[in-house]
């Protein structure tokens, strides 16, 4: 008999047949469901133009900066491994206050430290901007992603995910056009990309501003000032709960943080250095580099769609499975031609399998996350597993350096780093990895987390502690049983 991680990759017959017809459910939206998800998708794209404004200025920092591309990706890894801290802050400021003003806070931020990065002058200012600039970054996936899939019916976000996590594509695609045709164009260069990705965070702040609380908070809010709980008690319950929820879910944590470890280096490895691997392996210019990232960028946003979707019909992990299949079925293609449109119909599929896969994870761990740490779980299993990752093009960039090949440029043999075969290897690993540790994993599909408890409420750290007017008729009945209590109450 095979185990139950693999019997249960597909979603039950009788759970599947209780869904409503997806147009039906987006027919049923109101304004605000889809503002709210608007402002979560524009918030992770703010976050994809401001972190790839270094990768695809990469170049262009080198001259600036008389430092090699080694010394350069530094940058990237610092960023990279600050961004968790902002993750803990801005997610327990989420789950305890709610979504709305600390978002709002979080894209101030981002905006003020893009905007500084683009008026430094030596490298030292730099790192030190960019260090700062991961803390703000590192909030925004938790908050953008809890924002937008918890006002959203259960049908709808499978199709949700893969949209909102294709902000990312579409961000790094703004930026590669802006790159292609801003950059070049301004007497600062590279600044100008780092000021107008500041002025479209600051956009994004103000939307979010001006759109209602999520529902869960207004409601949970509601109940606790009906009761005339105090700031500092929702505070201290809080703190409770969440010591209550480390406890219960220890393993799911590390669990989480291995499964985004990976799948940070399949987007890393399959992104950071890609412009530059263009260039310099492959002998493209500047211009045709920029154009196969637009191209690969359309795959992405492809991908993840398609596998948002599907994943609300085939189960979370099934997806997974298949689109990381994908990637090693490409990875030959993204890395054997040496003509601009072979190189880019590889960026286009590879980038398919990449962030199709990443398209189910935000509704993969906001189903597994304890549902009353939405924000905080998610978000920093996330950030952790970017901190782990950190290096991936540094590793990268190490490895072009000890791996040499030869190129004809003008007519003359070049000696050139060898990133196609070492990005080769490094995602062809990591995607082996990703597959059996996502195969193992758990799967919740179709869990209404809308209708738990919030953190700062009693019993808010206990899976099971739904509001009051959600518990079913039958659980109240055996409630309130002599000998029964419920399960929010017990002694945990």
């Amino acid at each position: 008999m095979a185990p139950p991680f693999l019997t249960n990759l597909v979603p039950r017959k009788e759970q599947r047949a209780q869904a409503r017809p997806l147009l039906e459910v987006l027919l049923s939206l109101t304004w605000v469901q889809w503002a709210l998800f608007f402002s979560g998708w524009l918030a992770w794209s703010c976050d994809a133009i401001d972190f790839f404004s270094v990768s695809l200025v990469l170049t262009r920092l080198r001259d600036q900066f008389k430092e090699s591309t080694h010394t350069i990706t530094t940058a990237i890894t610092l960023t990279l491994l600050f961004r968790s801290v902002g993750a803990v802050i801005f997610g327990i400021l989420s789950d305890r206050f709610g979504r709305k003003w600390p978002m709002v806070a979080n894209l101030v931020i981002v905006a003020i430290l893009q905007l500084g990065g683009g008026f430094v002058n030596t490298f030292s200012q730099f790192l030190a901007c960019r260090s700062l600039f991961g803390i703000g970054m590192g909030g925004i996936w938790g908050l953008a992603a809890s924002t937008a899939l918890e006002n959203l019916p259960v049908e709808a976000r499978g199709l949700a995910s893969g949209v909102l996590q294709q902000g990312y594509a579409v961000g790094y695609l703004f930026a590669a056009c802006m790159n292609l045709r801003l950059v070049p164009e301004t007497a600062p260069t590279w600044r100008s990309l780092f000021w107008t990705g500041a002025g479209i965070s600051l956009f994004a702040a103000i939307i979010r501003a001006l759109l209602p609380e999520s529902e869960v908070f207004l409601r949970a809010k509601a109940i606790e000032k009906s009761k005339g709980t105090t700031t500092g008690k929702k505070t201290r319950v809080f703190l409770k709960e969440s010591g209550e929820m480390l406890k219960r879910h220890w393993i799911l944590c590390i669990y989480a943080v291995l499964l985004m470890t990976g799948f940070n280096f399949l987007s890393h490895g399959s992104q950071d250095l890609y412009p530059t691997y263009l260039q310099q392996s492959k002998g493209l210019s500047a211009n045709d580099a920029t154009v196969a990232t637009i191209i690969g960028n359309c795959g992405a946003i492809a991908g993840g769609t398609a596998a948002g979707y599907v994943s609300q019909y085939i189960g979370r992990r099934l997806t997974i499975v298949i689109f990381v299949c994908l990637i090693g079925a490409f990875i030959p293609l993204w890395i054997l031609p040496s003509t601009f449109s072979s190189l880019a119909a590889g960026a286009f599929c590879i980038q398919f399998g990449v962030q199709g896969a990443w398209g189910v994870i935000p509704i993969q761990l906001s189903e597994m996350s304890p549902p009353a740490f939405r924000a905080t779980f998610p978000g920093v299993a996330y950030q952790l597993g970017n901190m782990v990752s950190s290096a991936a093009s540094q590793i990268e960039a190490t490895g072009g350096d000890n791996l040499r090949t030869t190129i004809m440029v003008n007519g003359q043999l070049m000696n050139v780093p060898d990133y196609a075969t070492v990005q080769g290897i490094l995602i062809g690993v990591v995607a082996a990895f990703v597959l059996v540790i996502t195969i193992i994993g758990p799967e919740k599909h179709g869990a209404h987390f809308e209708k738990h408890k919030v953190a700062f409420e009693e019993g808010g750290g206990c899976d099971d502690a739904l509001f009051d007017d959600e518990v079913p008729q039958e659980m109240r009945e055996h409630w309130s049983s002599d000998d029964k209590v419920r399960p929010s109450d017990e002694k945990l």
